[in-house]
């Protein structure tokens, strides 16, 4: 679902800052330049549903996305957060496989579209990118390793502290040390892996033992240490 409030500007649609096209020629970046559509997404809108045929991947240049599975009981798991400099959608599209997770806007971003063709050229003609792209996959197979085994072996107390403290890395501290990414206690449990309720009992604790300070949505972390320490990291 594509926003037509206003066209991205040439600047909001830059892909020079992205690591992985760091080692692309003049003449294979020009070539990127000239395939990418770039494009508004509200917050709210679906990039691609899981299932779907992608014809290409995406590059994040401002907002944030969740990327999630849906459950047998219509329950999501969100994989991760996409943010500016992160790209989506790429590993199915290495597979030649339908789309394995869905992609939402949760707060109003750009994306750049790269064709499959382009991304088969790029991998084709320039190892270092294809080196990079398989480094990509490589850290993202890692963490869903952690994942796996923070599921199997951790408390769901040991892994909202973790979760918080992975958002803290992912997307900064404020000046009040709040967390610069507002979710609800639903998308919480969606990515610790439990219940809404238990996350809501939970982050009441935190906040009684003054790890946290909660705001609404907002979440400002008061003790650091003490979370590394609740999370068994």
């Amino acid at each position: 679902m594509r926003s037509s409030i206003k066209r991205p500007t040439e600047e909001e649609c830059d892909l020079s800052g992205f690591q992985l096209f760091k080692k692309l020629t003049e003449q294979e970046f020009a070539q990127l330049n000239y395939d990418k559509t770039c494009s508004l997404y509200k917050k709210g809108s679906i990039i691609y549903r899981e299932g779907s045929r992608l014809t290409g991947f995406y590059c994040v240049t401002k907002g944030i996305l969740k990327i999630f599975k849906t459950g047998i009981d219509g329950k999501e798991q969100i994989i991760k957060f996409a943010k500016k400099g992160d790209i989506v959608a790429y590993r199915s599209l290495l597979s030649q496989e339908l789309a394995c997770t869905t992609s939402k806007v949760i707060e109003e971003a750009i994306l750049c579209h790269i064709p499959y063709q382009t991304l088969l050229f790029l991998i084709q003609n320039n190892w270092q990118f294809s080196h990079h792209m398989l480094q990509i996959v490589c850290k993202e197979l890692r963490e869903a390793n952690d994942y796996i085994t923070d599921i199997a072996q951790k408390t769901v107390r040991e892994r909202l502290a973790e979760v918080l403290l992975l958002l803290k890395d992912s997307f900064d501290l404020d000046n009040a040390n709040t967390l610069q990414i507002s979710l609800t206690r639903e998308e919480l449990a969606n990515i610790v892996g439990t219940a809404t309720e238990s996350v809501i009992r939970l982050l009441s604790e935190f906040k009684q033992d003054k790890l946290i300070e909660l705001q609404g949505r907002k979440i400002k972390l008061l003790n650091i240490q003490a979370l590394t320490r609740v999370a068994n990291l």
